[in-house]
């Protein structure tokens, strides 16, 4: 398979010694078939090994490798080269402070996570085998169980840019998954915890959530039905 040159350009910034981000370019031959985690691999292993960036499955699963990648929120293990121009931007998800290069501070993202309960509330007595759900009720929230807490929902929401206290399509997208469980307990909590000022109503339906979704979650549509079973409760 015949290689081509590519310019990985990224968006750099160590604190132990520069006052701001800036902008380093690294030359690179790739195969058509290579992610752009593979070129990063390449730049820190044969060209400078100070390069920072988080990975692990490198198959899309863990999210870990969430970056900007030519302005757009995206896995690197996802994007081919030969999907890409010539010269690729790299840079850190925004809306979260940068650690090192392309690592950000992921803390408040999981603050915001953890403050919608997401897990199975449920305090009767176990069954003695399971608690069954029909295929009807699971279909409810199936879209939103794929989740993989990247944060390129979030860090591609412009509310989110503008307040970083709102709790963002990320975590609206794990309350849904329990909301709509019918067999968790939790749900009119969760939509307490939702309806502050900070909660779902910041959300102004822009759809960048949607775009960013490597997982091609439908996270507008979720917050939607987040807010209408906000209002028939109510009502």
């Amino acid at each position: 398979m015949e290689k081509s040159k590519a310019t990985l350009k990224i968006k750099r910034f160590n604190p132990e010694k520069d006052n701001a981000p800036h902008w380093e370019s690294y030359q690179i031959e790739v195969e058509p078939t290579d992610r752009i985690l593979d070129g990063l691999n390449y730049v820190k292993w044969y060209q400078d090994g100070t390069l920072s960036f988080r990975r692990s499955c490198a198959h899309g699963i863990c999210g870990s490798d969430a970056m900007r990648i030519d302005g757009r929120n995206r896995l690197a293990c996802k994007i081919l080269f030969k999907d890409l121009g010539e010269v690729i931007t790299v840079e850190p998800i925004a809306g979260l402070p940068v650690i090192k290069d392309l690592i950000v501070d992921m803390e408040p993202f999981m603050e915001h996570y953890r403050a919608v309960l997401p897990y199975l509330i449920n305090d009767d007595p176990p069954p003695p085998d399971e608690r069954y759900q029909s295929p009807a009720d699971r279909a409810k929230f199936d879209d939103t169980t794929k989740c993989i807490l990247c944060a390129c929902c979030t860090t591609s929401c412009p509310s989110f840019w503008a307040k970083e206290e709102y709790i963002g399509p990320a975590a609206i997208v794990q309350a849904h998954r329990f909301i709509f469980d019918s067999r968790d307990h939790g749900a009119a909590e969760r939509l307490d915890i939702l309806s502050d000022s900070d909660g779902v109503w910041r959300c102004r339906t822009i759809f960048n959530c949607t775009d960013a979704c490597p997982r091609s979650i439908e996270v507008t549509r979720a917050i939607s039905e987040v807010k209408r079973e906000m209002l028939f409760r109510k009502m």
